[in-house]
């Protein structure tokens, strides 16, 4: 369907270790109209990790029984756990003004994008294999077959970048949250979004 809410919706995916969840956590902190949503996930939490914070960690019935109920906006199986975005969370957001981040795989991206087709799709790519395998290697959190799976999982995300309205290369993080930055504000003033925020200003200059 049409997405015509005064907020934006921006969906961010990447392979795992190109720098997604920090650069997505740098724009937070630097754009306060930025919301991020909080998804749904089968998998445990990983070190500090909050349930309703980083995501809300659910049981497989429970994950199920949401499923039935089609109370995701999108959902995929991603590296042998289930991870799902609430339909209801997201349309309450973006009704209401807000700016709303996703960060999910390439699957739910696309899925977003077939049902808000005005859905800001990016895609973060690393500067190189190298790069992205000692990224992995640096977070101390999978092990060597693990890391081999995720490296063998990105080249098969990665070929899905031109599905994408944006590509940005983490090489220098700076860098990459400027871009990102540049992207947000960038749609903020296309004048679909202008027309749809300021829709009081657009009818006071006679502007259909």
């Amino acid at each position: 369907m049409t997405m015509d809410y005064p907020g934006n919706l921006f969906v961010v995916a990447a392979p795992s270790g190109a720098g997604k969840s920090s650069l997505v956590k740098a724009l937070m902190e630097l754009d306060s109209r930025i919301q991020p949503s909080v998804s749904h996930t089968t998998r445990p939490p990983r070190g500090q990790e909050k349930h309703g914070r980083e995501y809300f960690f659910l049981s497989p019935e429970e994950f199920d029984g949401m499923v039935l109920r089609d109370s995701f906006l999108e959902w995929a199986h991603v590296h042998g756990h289930r991870y799902g975005t609430s339909r209801q969370t997201i349309e309450e957001r973006i009704m209401h003004g807000a700016d709303v981040v996703l960060e999910i795989d390439f699957q739910g991206a696309i899925n977003v994008k077939r049902i808000f087709n005005n859905a800001v799709l990016i895609f973060i790519l690393p500067p190189s294999w190298d790069e992205l395998r000692s990224r992995l290697q640096r977070r101390g959190e999978d092990t060597a077959e693990v890391i081999d799976l995720r490296l063998k999982n990105a080249a098969l995300e990665m070929a899905q970048a031109r599905e994408f309205d944006f590509v940005i290369i983490n090489e220098l993080f700076e860098r990459a949250v400027f871009d990102l930055k540049t992207i947000v504000h960038a749609q903020r003033l296309k004048f679909a979004a202008q027309r749809r925020a300021r829709a009081d200003t657009f009818e006071a200059l006679n502007i259909p």
